[in-house]
């Protein structure tokens, strides 16, 4: 069992990780705990906030593999790991990577009581991430680490000769639809995901992950590196963005530096800003300070948390972010931080309730044949009463 744990790390990441644990994060092509079951064949299990495991459960085997949800695994590490015994941990200088465990010892594990287990340090490097921002400042590298792992030894199937590809770093799966589109992979793989489709008059220079099912409109402009999620449709320009499954940036618009969540939707001609005009370093706010924190970048742009959406024109400063389930609407800048459950923009907010949000939800799901399930709602409505301090509207 791949159990993966963010006890010390998952907060850093809110408002993101409010509705997931660390390792269910997507970066490069794959999700974290996706990366590390093509090198350990296992099932995954979570030891993460008590009520996410209503749908991310925690669960033991005879073997048991605790990893840091936070780091991508690469062949050094996962031999290094393999290399372990039972009761031995896997460090990076004061960070835990990994830890075997017997079925009896896993139920005891804490990131806060690891005295009794012998300690190895690794020496290798680490691909890991710390705070929302690394999620794209790091997504060219952990992409072209994922493109390695899933093209090897695999043949791509072939695009229409009426698209222009630059370049020979680029894996297609079986059923993309491509035509008329332009491809330049001479700085980043592109890898185009099962049944995705890249409408006539696209260009896109890599890297870039369209994943599974996955939709670019006619006339996008692309470039690197940038991630579009499984489900989702995006047009307009988008530059080093990740976006997460079901999500739709559907018109034109510019979202750059970015990290855009499950279920959300971008109204028609909405744009982020990813650079201030006195060129300094942008500040996010931070759910554990309750304050602005350095990001030491000079380029950042949009943090939007699951189930967010906003209208058509919407203007997002520079470092703002967004929490789960806001709705925004009207002319002007949002402020940089919008909490989660908002309903409102520029000229003020209001709470947007859980029962006209979850009516919302459905309709959204249904779209997709899918269902919003009990556990969704148990795990919003958590949310939704652990975010009130921050709607003091």
């Amino acid at each position: 069992m791949l159990i993966f744990f963010d006890e010390t790390y998952r907060d850093n990441f809110f408002p993101l990780t409010l509705t997931r644990p660390t390792a269910d994060l997507r970066i490069g092509i794959l999700k974290i705990s996706e990366k590390w079951q093509h090198y350990f064949k296992a099932d995954c299990a979570y030891k993460t906030a008590a009520y996410l495991n209503c749908k991310f459960p925690f669960k033991t085997a005879a073997s048991n593999l605790f990893i840091n949800g936070t780091i991508c695994p690469d062949d050094n590490l996962a031999t290094a790991i393999n290399n372990l015994h039972e009761g031995q941990a896997l460090y990076k200088n004061q960070t835990l990577i990994a830890l075997w465990l017997n079925e009896g010892n896993a139920s005891l594990f804490t990131e806060t009581n690891l005295a009794p287990y012998q300690a190895i340090y690794y020496t290798g490097n680490l691909l890991n991430i710390t705070y929302p921002e690394d999620i794209f400042s790091k997504n060219n590298i952990a992409l072209n680490a994922d493109f390695e792992l899933l093209t090897k030894g695999k043949t791509s199937a072939n695009l229409s000769n009426t698209n222009t590809i630059i370049g020979y770093n680029i894996f297609v799966e079986e059923g993309v639809e491509a035509e008329c589109a332009t491809f330049n992979t001479t700085n980043g793989p592109i890898y185009l995901g099962k049944n995705s489709q890249v409408w006539e008059g696209t260009n896109i220079r890599g890297g870039l992950a369209l994943c599974h099912d996955a939709q670019i409109k006619m006339g996008a402009k692309i470039y690197g590196a940038t991630t579009i999620g499984p489900h989702s449709r995006v047009g307009g320009e988008i530059n080093n963005a990740v976006i997460w499954g079901y999500s739709s940036k559907g018109h034109d618009g510019y979202l750059g530096n970015a990290v855009i969540g499950e279920w959300c939707n971008l109204g028609a001609d909405s744009n982020n800003s990813n650079l201030k005009n006195n060129y300094a370093e942008v500040k996010l706010w931070d759910y554990n300070t309750h304050k602005f924190r350095k990001t030491g970048l000079q380029f950042c742009g949009l943090i939007m948390a699951d189930h967010a959406k906003c209208s058509i024109n919407t203007m997002f400063n520079t470092g703002t972010v967004v929490g789960v389930s806001a709705n925004i609407f009207g002319s002007g800048f949002p402020r940089n931080f919008v909490p989660d459950f908002s309903w409102g923009g520029a000229q003020g907010y209001e709470v947007y309730g859980l029962i006209k949000m979850f009516e919302t939800a459905n309709l959204v799901y249904s779209r997709r044949d899918k269902v919003f399930d009990d556990d969704e709602k148990a795990i919003l409505a958590h949310i939704f009463e652990s975010t009130e301090k921050f709607r003091r509207f």
